[in-house]
């Protein structure tokens, strides 16, 4: 029997806002699982593959259903079921975040990847049942064998709009406005309402229980510890949160937590860690402090305030891609604005090739563990920065890795090796290895001998810094833009490192 028109409209509407929300969630999923393993490739492989096999499931469920109960009725009841679990995802992942949380601090592979497969799991089961909608919307629709194409194909057609609408939506408007959490619940709640105006008014209650969960105030990552928890945000590219000890230190925590990326000290702008490095390595090829800087992952400005203390008239670009950070440092960083300071909120590579001027030294720290932006390890990238160097100029890159851990410091020294001549390494803490890079060999003896002028607070870094000065490690590869298996060398790090390999 041919649907009533206002059923079909209503029909066309659940395919739509259906559509919406299954890609819709697929972003939002990758969002809410990148501050535990990351934004990579790898994460978004899981997920589009989690949601594609779940919409084929779906499918083939949906076909069946909809010979079996050629209902609309019954169709909306499946997807007020499919609402309710899709805003209780963002919810009922806590408790396989917090162990992935755990998980990344013990580096217990096993469980890290159990907890991701667990909150794939959770968004796979309402993705299947709203992949269902569309085969049975068509069983709903076609009533004519000369008409069943051109009606198949225009609701599919809708629903691919609803999820290009979906994607735009959550990416450009949703996360970045509400956050993932509201997110998903937002998604859920559309589809509910649609879903309940196919039946009797009482079922409106279960959009209205969907849009009370609107007003649960979103949980934080992890526990601060002893900590005190001054400021938390979801950024536009990730989770970041400002904590302050007892002692009055402030860190910036961002996404697994596992690292902190700017430090705060009330009496110091020394921090005891891998930023004093790039106050004295500079000097094993200069010797003497840089004119000009650029500083690729500025952060909250832990490097820019030390610079500012002790060498005021170097000039600094600082880069950082997340603007956010910046007010972060402005707010609880002691990050002021100064002459000679330029900050600029831009990706690291395109802010280089753009430049249109150079520096003594350039600054890379813009790893983030436990994956780092692959076209930033490549022997194109690093003739990108051989070509913004001053003559004499050198480049100090930070290598963040697992301790004992050496694959991803050989495969940066292979990539700076392609374009410089000289490079060294300075294993500045246990979990860090500062690697300078130069047309010029950099020397112990030049640190040395620039030390008898310094700043007497910087002489014992200058001093630390000749003592560990070693030649960079050899037997890396060289990463290019076209292969860079980035996530599968820190893979492998994080895994040697659990067994007890180096």
């Amino acid at each position: 029997m041919p649907l009533a028109k206002r059923d079909f409209r209503m029909l066309r509407a659940l395919v739509f806002v259906v559509g919406v929300s299954t890609l819709g969630a697929e972003i939002a999923a990758a969002r809410l699982m990148a501050p535990y393993f990351g934004a990579s490739t790898i994460v978004w492989a899981n997920t589009i593959a989690t949601v594609l096999v779940a919409l084929s499931a779906g499918y083939w469920l949906g076909g069946r259903l909809g010979d079996r109960r050629p209902h609309l009725d019954r169709l909306a009841r499946w997807v007020l079921g499919a609402s309710v679990l899709l805003a209780l995802v963002p919810l009922a992942a806590t408790p396989f975040l917090s162990v992935s949380v755990k998980a990344f601090d013990s580096i217990d592979v096993g469980a890290a990847i159990g907890s991701l497969v667990g909150v794939l799991a959770l968004v796979a089961v309402p993705v299947l049942l709203l992949g269902a909608v569309s085969p049975w919307a068509i069983r709903l629709s076609v009533h004519k064998l000369e008409d069943a194409g051109r009606t198949a194909g225009g609701l599919y057609a809708l629903s691919t709009v609803g999820s290009l609408f979906g994607t735009f939506l959550s990416a450009l408007v949703l996360i970045p406005l509400v956050g993932s959490q509201r997110t998903f619940i937002g998604m859920a709640l559309v589809v509910a309402l649609v879903g309940a105006l196919a039946l009797p008014r009482r079922y409106l209650l279960v959009p209205a229980a969907i849009a009370l969960m609107l007003a649960i105030p979103t949980g934080t990552t992890k526990a601060a510890g002893d900590a005190r928890l001054l400021e938390e945000r979801e950024t536009e590219h990730q989770y970041a949160r400002v904590v302050e000890d007892a002692d009055g230190e402030r860190r910036l925590e961002l996404n697994e937590g596992q690292a902190f990326h700017s430090v705060w000290r009330p009496d110091s702008v020394l921090t005891q860690n891998v930023w004093d490095g790039y106050l004295s390595t500079p000097f094993t090829v200069l010797g003497r402090a840089p004119r000009s800087v650029a500083i690729l992952g500025n952060g909250a400005g832990t490097t820019v305030r030390a610079y500012g203390e002790f060498f005021p008239r170097t000039e600094i670009d600082g880069v950082e891609i997340d603007g956010e950070l910046t007010e972060l440092g402005r707010r609880w960083f002691g990050l002021r604005d100064r002459s000679g300071l330029r900050l600029h909120t831009d990706d690291a590579r395109p802010f280089l090739r753009a430049a249109d001027r150079r520096w003594e030294t350039i600054m890379v720290d813009a790893y983030r563990q436990p994956y780092i932006p692959f076209y930033l390890t490549t022997r194109e990238f690093f003739a990108l920065v051989h070509d913004r160097l001053e003559p004499g100029g050198v480049v100090i890159v930070n290598a963040g890795h697992p301790e004992g851990s050496e694959k991803l410091e050989k495969m940066l020294a292979a990539g700076l090796r392609s374009a410089f001549p000289h490079v060294a390494r300075e294993p500045i803490t246990e979990v860090n290895t500062l690697l300078i890079a130069s047309d010029t060999a950099p020397s112990a003896g030049r640190t040395i001998a620039a030390s008898e002028t310094a700043d007497p607070r910087l002489r014992p870094l200058l001093a630390g810094t000749a003592a560990r000065l070693r030649p960079a490690l050899k037997g890396g590869s060289v990463f290019t833009d076209d292969r860079a298996p980035v996530e599968w060398l820190i893979d492998r790090s994080i895994v040697s490192y659990a067994s007890g390999e180096n």
